[in-house]
């Protein structure tokens, strides 16, 4: 099941470099390539309003 971010995103970039197969794509808010997701946590866990989460 791949993350999700959610509209509480503030577009600050910390997830970005911590996708390891680049599922992350810029915007006003950030949103995560389902297809390319695989699942790791890594972009959750840096994220500094908390808003990825498992889909």
């Amino acid at each position: 099941m791949a993350y999700k971010i959610s509209d509480a995103c503030v577009a600050c970039g910390t997830c970005l470099p911590e996708c390891p197969v680049e599922a992350i794509s810029e915007g006003d808010i950030y949103v995560i390539d389902p297809e390319k997701c695989i699942d790791c946590g890594a972009c959750a866990a840096v994220c500094p309003v908390s808003a990825i989460s498992p889909a």
